[in-house]
């Protein structure tokens, strides 16, 4: 039997759970860019409370993205000495952590958003460097691992998506083509940096014409060929498609699939992981213990990440120890999301203290 507080390996780590941290854009970081006691506090009751892997919040790969203004950015100059304390404190208490690195818009001088088909060879080229450079950044400051934004409507997501590319050179038309931009990078990655790379991925798309499973597949199968470690599997419109006010609306396309107690999520992820052999991460919309561990022994699943829940209690893990019916404080609203901060307005608990491990 799979318990989620199972000692566990997720490739060349050694996990305290099987649960996985995926922030939002928590940061309370200051305006020129500091990180604040705040931020370190949080990361330090997360690592404490039994968590197997963190992942951490959105960082924007550059200082005009949508995100940039409420998250870390990996152009503020002080960058990689701040986030070295971080992985210095998370590390403390064996847990690895990976750097979320986010790029949702590409700007280029007074252009916003550029389509995917309207981006040249040079902005390309530019983009993967910066990519690149990024990486190196996270090596220097001590994280384990990077994750690649491939999902949600991220830019990499909709570049890899035949929805929206229909480009017509080396980067468009099939699989292989549309992931090229990624694949060139992941291969410079692994050269430069000791990295462990995880790549968030959608199962598969709502638009008629955009990502099936089968594709997920396919692409799933040429992410490893080409050396990614890892994937964590989530859905275009994570959180908001596990939220009940989304569910209850049921998108169209979904009507077969989509039921406010059932995620769909969990059968595509199962399918994705009899096709790899790389460690996969469920993403998105467990809430308890015991369906959690339901999951886990149903399914060839064996690694489950985490969201809002740890925005509305940061240490929630430590009752969970000692509770086989406990259920996190989130309730689905999604008040946390699309804020400033991504702050729990319906819970605020006092953070745990970690001093009490001793």
């Amino acid at each position: 039997m799979k318990d989620l507080f199972d000692y566990c390996e997720f490739g060349e780590f050694n996990l305290n759970s099987r649960i996985v941290r995926t922030g939002l854009w928590e940061s309370e970081r200051e305006k020129s860019g500091n990180m604040t006691p705040e931020i370190y506090n949080r990361y330090e009751n997360i690592a404490a409370s039994g968590v197997g892997l963190i992942i951490t919040e959105l960082i924007s790969l550059y200082p005009r993205d949508v995100f940039s203004k409420y998250s870390q950015t990996i152009h503020f100059k002080q960058f990689v000495r701040e986030a070295k304390d971080l992985t210095d404190l998370v590390h403390l208490y064996d847990v690895p952590i990976f750097a979320q690195l986010g790029f949702v818009q590409f700007n280029k001088h007074a252009d916003h958003n550029i389509p995917v088909d309207d981006v040249t060879i040079e902005d390309i080229r530019k983009i993967q460097t910066d990519f690149i450079m990024a990486c190196q950044k996270f090596d220097y400051a001590g994280f384990d691992g990077v994750q690649i934004a491939l999902g949600n409507y991220y830019f990499l997501t909709r570049f890899i998506n035949p929805y929206f590319n229909k480009r017509e050179d080396k980067y468009g038309g099939n699989t292989l083509n549309r992931l090229r931009i990624v694949l060139e990078m992941i291969k410079v990655i692994k050269e430069t940096t000791k990295l462990h790379i995880n790549c968030r991925l959608n199962a598969f798309d709502i638009q008629a014409d955009g990502m099936t499973l089968e594709e997920t597949i396919e692409i799933a199968k040429l992410l490893e060929k080409f050396g990614v470690d890892s994937l964590q599997i989530t859905m275009p419109r994570s959180p908001q498609f596990f939220s009940k006010e989304y569910q209850d609306r049921t998108p169209p396309g979904f009507k077969s699939r989509v039921r406010k107690d059932k995620n769909p999520l969990i059968s595509a992820c199962n399918e994705i992981i009899k096709n790899v052999n790389i460690p996969v991460i469920l993403g998105g919309g467990a809430n308890s213990k015991a369906q959690i561990n339901e999951i886990l022994n149903k399914t060839n699943i064996d690694f489950i990440s985490m969201q809002r829940p740890f925005v509305a209690d940061p240490s929630f893990l430590v009752d969970w120890q000692m509770d086989d019916e406990a259920v996190s404080k989130c309730i689905s609203c999604n008040n946390c999301y699309w804020k400033k901060t991504s702050t729990c307005h319906i819970h605020r608990p006092a953070t745990w203290d970690v001093s009490k491990l001793e």
